[in-house]
């Protein structure tokens, strides 16, 4: 039986080697070739019109809140959900907009629709939805409501990638008008760093592509709608346009996504294989105890959540420690109920205060991980684990 079970491991083998001497070799190392065909073919994957890569998860909610602010001209509040990553919400706030935190659903762990919809002030924008380890929001849900009050509807899936959403059909962050993806280490995809922003149409993926690079002009087509160019390389190389950053991504990779894509099925059903034994177990031993996330549409099992309950609840501290002592990495689920975090001091935000399911999940919340290798031994421990805490 293994006597570890780590949160995640190295996803890597000598193809991603081979991409990044490929890319050495060719002596070009910063966005280029190699990120444009890692953007096309991830396109392919997800059945969507227009990707475009930067250098972080974090950096894609940054440049579609940018987006909105600049090129839509919005302003008002953002509805978020208060469990998820501080990324998810800082880019609102260093935007301009001002968070509306509405609570999740505690069996989904995602934002409740229900709620979102009586948060919606006459200054409401965006819904901000977040796809929370690797399961779908309830989108279509999402989806009414937002074209019902003339709303942008973003999906932060940087958790959620190859997840299906409450269609079954559509990949979740292809269903909104933007989605955000993370291809960090733990995440479905590893490249090193990295992160990619899917839109529907060509204009808003043009002003992303500016934002991206110092909001210059040099990367558009001839023919966009953004600007016009003189033709002049030496006046177009350096005329800004856009109120960017620099978030590009290295063409290593871009090179090492596309390798990572091949994988990415295979990948995909280890990471539901063990999905099966992990809920097996908790339902035939342990539900009375523990709660786990309940799937919508087709997960892409980022992680493992638990709830403690029954003779288990507020006993996460003895639980962790004997996590540790056993081997079994564990985070607490995402940030919590975000609101507890000191930071919130220096944030715009609208207090809906009504936050009871967040709350539980912060208090009674954790998870462990999933990956893309065999983890019988490794769930099979933790059941061990809690057998002995029991």
């Amino acid at each position: 039986m293994s006597k570890e079970y780590s949160l995640a491991s190295d996803t890597w083998d000598i193809e991603e080697i081979k991409a990044i001497n490929k890319v050495i070799d060719g002596g070009r190392y910063t966005c280029g070739a190699f990120v444009e065909k890692f953007e096309k073919e991830f396109c392919k994957i997800l059945g969507c019109k227009h990707a475009v890569m930067v250098n972080s998860g974090s950096s894609a909610n940054l440049l579609v809140m940018s987006l909105l602010k600049y090129k839509y001209n919005l302003k008002g509040d953002v509805i978020v959900p208060v469990v998820s990553w501080s990324t998810t919400f800082f880019p609102v706030s260093q935007n301009g907009f001002k968070l509306n935190f509405v609570d999740v659903d505690r069996k989904t762990l995602n934002i409740d629709p229900e709620k979102v919809e009586k948060a919606i002030t006459k200054d409401t924008c965006a819904i901000f939805a977040v796809n929370l380890l690797g399961n779908s929001c309830y989108l279509k849900e999402l989806k009414r409501i937002a074209k019902k009050y003339k709303l942008k509807l973003i999906e932060d899936n940087c958790e959620s990638l190859g997840a299906t959403s409450d269609n079954y059909v559509d990949f979740t962050g292809t269903v909104g008008n933007f989605g955000t993806f993370s291809f960090f280490f733990s995440h479905h995809i590893q490249t090193m760093e990295g992160g990619m922003i899917v839109c529907k149409s060509k204009d808003d993926a043009d002003y992303l592509r500016s934002l991206r690079s110092h909001g210059w002009c040099r990367h558009l087509d001839d023919k966009n709608n953004l600007y016009q160019k003189t033709g002049d390389d030496f006046v177009d190389s350096f005329t800004f346009i856009t109120p960017g950053y620099n978030v590009r991504p290295l063409e290593m990779s871009g090179a090492i996504g596309s390798v990572q894509l091949k994988k990415f099925h295979e990948n995909h059903w280890v990471r539901y294989e063990n999905s099966k034994l992990f809920k097996k177990i908790i339902e035939e031993k342990f539900q009375d105890v523990i709660d786990i996330q309940e799937e919508v549409g087709f997960s892409s099992w980022f992680g493992f959540s638990m709830l403690l309950k029954g003779k288990l609840k507020d006993r996460r501290k003895e639980v962790t420690k004997l996590f540790s002592k056993r081997g079994i990495e564990c985070r607490p689920i995402v940030a919590g109920n975000f609101m507890k975090n000191p930071v919130i001091e220096k944030l715009d935000y609208i207090d809906n205060e009504d936050y009871e399911n967040a709350d539980y999940i912060h208090n009674q919340g954790l998870f462990v991980g999933n990956d893309v290798v065999d983890l019988t031994d490794s769930i099979f421990l933790l059941a061990d684990t809690l057998d002995e805490l029991l």
